[in-house]
């Protein structure tokens, strides 16, 4: 695996980690600029809309840059909206820091992405993104719990400057380690020739495929901590160990999915799926049980990141013409789980039907996105089987 690949993967660690540490610094953050709970909570919602709509807008603007260049490009913006975050007066200057580090983050996963793919031989695609991704898992395994400790001890804004920091490295690597990429212009895309690549239904499949499973997986993750305490009586103590077992199983089935991928693109997401299905059942039924709840919940976490590398390369198999756009639409479709997933389980807490109801829905959005697994296996000719994926030539890929 070229060392890129591995550079690549601490950029996403870096700026995940800023993702994922607001969740732990609410209260640093209400108390610090004098606003609700629930007002600092939207600054998570806002990254996630900036993702949303980040991803295809840089894609497009940024289609014939050379790749090092949009990817130091995207890091050094998102080191200086940190700095300007922390720095922030008010709430306002830090709502709109966070909406900007969003925008170019989702453009730096599209970018990545197609960086990798291209980096490596096609039946290594899986197992490289896993890689790439695997930096997001590690952001929840240490990133989250260590961003939280220095934000309590030394002050949410000095978590904020180390994000920066580690992004400032980053660039260093990125430049050191990453090719630019089209070098020769008739390399570069062009962007008629991405749209018309993106015309594809079984890629709008696959893009249905990826947002269902993350909000199946995102529904009952975003209420874990009630889930735990309210529905299984853990004591709120255990919540942060429980949370760490899952970031564990994320890491689990990243891995194991990157190493399946490849070979088994269908098997893997069948498997994957189904089994959060299972679990998310399982899970319903045996919630108020404490030490049946932690099995499920490490194991859920090891399903729904499973099938994470399968997503992407089965979506780059398809989209070989558009190899930019069909990354950052990628994007987009996991960050529309991520909003989506939350607010669906919050109408269900809010209707009176309990934490557990959250594990119902997403057993029932895993059904329908098993739906999609299968209507692709059968519709499919070959282009993302694991056979067929060999002929695609390497420099063709994308995220």
């Amino acid at each position: 695996m070229p060392l890129a690949v591995y550079v690549l993967g601490l950029s996403i660690f870096a700026q995940g980690t800023s993702e994922f540490m607001i969740a732990g610094l609410l209260p640093e953050l209400s108390a610090d600029l004098r606003v609700s709970i629930p007002e600092a909570g939207l600054l998570i919602s806002a990254f996630a809309v900036g993702m949303l709509v980040g991803a295809p807008t840089l894609a497009v603007i940024t289609v014939r840059w050379p790749r090092r260049r949009a990817l130091v490009s995207f890091l050094a913006i998102f080191v200086i909206t940190h700095v300007a975050g922390a720095l922030a007066p008010n709430y306002g200057v830090l709502f709109g820091a966070r909406i900007v580090s969003a925008f170019v983050y989702a453009g730096f996963w599209a970018v990545a992405t197609v960086t990798t793919i291209g980096l490596v031989p096609v039946g290594s695609r899986g197992r490289a993104m896993g890689v790439v991704a695997g930096g997001l898992t590690v952001a929840t395994v240490v990133g989250l719990p260590v961003g939280t400790l220095v934000g309590q001890q030394f002050g949410w804004r000095t978590a904020f400057l180390a994000v920066a920091a580690l992004c400032a490295f980053a660039v260093v690597g990125v430049l050191a380690a990453v090719p630019n990429g089209h070098a020769d212009s008739r390399e570069r895309p062009r962007l008629r020739d991405e749209l018309w690549g993106m015309v594809n239904p079984r890629l709008w499949l696959a893009y249905a495929a990826t947002a269902l499973t993350t909000c199946a997986s995102l529904v009952t993750f975003s209420y874990l901590a009630p889930l735990l305490t309210m529905a299984a009586g853990l004591p709120g103590g255990w919540v942060p160990a429980i949370l760490a077992l899952y970031g564990f199983g994320t890491f689990l089935g990243i891995t194991i999915g990157g190493r399946t991928a490849d070979a088994h693109p269908f098997g893997t997401l069948y498997v994957g799926v189904a089994g959060i299905v299972a679990l998310s059942a399982a899970l319903a039924l045996a919630g108020h049980r404490p030490g049946v709840t932690v099995v499920l919940v490490f194991l859920l976490g090891a399903a729904g990141f499973a099938i994470n590398p399968a997503l992407n390369a089965r979506v780059f198999s398809l989209a070989t013409k558009a190899p930019t756009l069909a990354a950052s639409t990628s994007v987009s479709a996991f960050n529309a789980g991520i909003v989506v997933g939350p607010w669906l389980g919050g109408l269900a807490i809010g209707a009176g039907f309990g934490y557990l109801s959250v594990a119902w829905i997403g057993a029932a959005l895993a059904v329908l996105a098993l739906g999609t697994v299968v209507a692709a296996s059968r519709g499919d000719s070959g282009p993302a089987s694991g056979h067929s994926t060999r002929q695609v030539s390497a420099s063709d890929g994308a995220r």
